[in-house]
């Protein structure tokens, strides 16, 4: 590809930098958790269908506050935190 840009470069340059320390550290402590309890439910218990989708949105959350984008406020939702 021309000037060595990634595939993926272009459409993230739309995914600007929506949210605040605070609400990337609050995502983030919450997606430890929907992560962490996720991976009970399917380790330890039989609700492999719950556990895999606490880890879906735990993964999702994490992702959130690593690029300190939001999803909701991204769609033009307004967001205390």
């Amino acid at each position: 590809m021309p000037g060595g840009d990634s595939v993926l470069l272009p459409a993230m340059k739309n995914w600007t930098c929506n949210i605040g320390v605070s609400g990337r550290v609050f995502r983030g402590l919450m997606g430890a958790a929907l992560l962490a309890a996720g991976l009970y439910l399917v380790l330890k218990t039989n609700s492999a269908f719950w556990g895999t989708g606490l880890c879906t949105i735990g993964c999702f959350a994490i992702f959130e506050a690593i690029f300190g984008w939001c999803a909701l406020k991204a769609a033009g939702f307004k967001l205390p935190f």
